[in-house]
C-alpha cells in the first residue's frame, strides 16, 4: 500500500502560477512509426493527459516523441529550456540497460543539483508493485538552470504504469515545493 505523508501541506497550493509539464518519450520504434505515418504504439502520453485532465495546477503543455539519440535528446533538452513557459520535464524511455538505452548517460552529467531521493522512492514505490525488476529503473531527477529560470528535470522508465506512479505518488504532490525551492529568491 503507497502511504502519502501527513506531516506536509499540499505544495502545488503554494504555488500560484499553472505549472506547465514537457514530456518527452524516447523510442526510435515509436518515432519511427511516426515517421511512416503510421499511428502511434505509445501509451503513455494519453496516460498522463488522462491523469492530468483535471488537474487545476498541473497541465501538460508540450509532448513530443523523439529517438534514441544524443543528438535528439540534447536538441529538445535545449528547445525547452528556453521555453519560458514550460516548469518541468519529464523523459521517459532510454533508461534501460541496453546499448540504445542513452537517456541517462545523455542528461544525468548536465544536472547542476541531482534529486537522489526520486529514483530511490520510484523503485521502492515500484517494488510493492512489480517486485525484483524495479531495481532495473535508472530513474532519477536534477535541476537545470537557464538564465531566466530552474527546471526540474525527471528521467523515467519507459513503462506507462512507471510513469503513472511516478506522476501519482511523487511529481506531482512535490514539484510546486521543488519549483518553488529552486525558484526563489534569496
Amino acid at each position: 500500500m503507497i502511504k502519502k505523508s501527513k506531516i506536509s501541506e499540499d505544495p502545488i497550493k503554494k504555488t500560484p502560477q499553472k505549472i506547465n509539464l514537457a514530456l518527452i518519450i524516447v523510442s526510435t520504434s515509436q518515432f519511427h512509426e511516426l515517421k511512416e505515418k503510421k499511428k502511434t504504439s505509445d501509451k503513455i502520453i494519453p496516460k498522463v493527459e488522462r491523469l492530468l485532465k483535471d488537474n487545476q495546477s498541473i497541465s501538460l503543455a508540450f509532448s513530443e516523441i523523439i529517438t534514441d539519440s544524443e543528438d535528439h535528446i540534447n536538441k529538445v533538452l535545449v528547445e525547452l529550456m528556453k521555453d519560458d513557459k514550460i516548469d518541468a520535464i519529464l523523459f521517459s524511455g532510454g533508461m534501460g540497460l541496453s546499448k540504445k538505452d542513452i537517456t541517462y548517460e545523455t542528461l544525468e552529467p548536465r544536472f547542476e543539483k541531482k534529486i537522489n531521493g526520486f529514483g530511490e522512492l520510484l523503485r521502492s514505490l515500484s517494488y510493492n508493485e512489480i517486485g525484483t525488476p524495479a531495481m532495473l529503473y535508472r530513474a532519477t531527477a536534477g535541476i537545470l538552470r537557464s538564465k531566466k529560470k530552474s527546471k526540474a528535470i525527471f528521467l523515467l522508465p519507459g513503462s506507462p504504469d512507471a510513469v503513472s506512479l511516478a506522476l501519482q505518488y511523487i511529481i506531482i504532490p512535490e514539484l510546486g515545493n521543488i519549483l518553488n525551492l529552486i525558484n526563489k529568491e534569496e
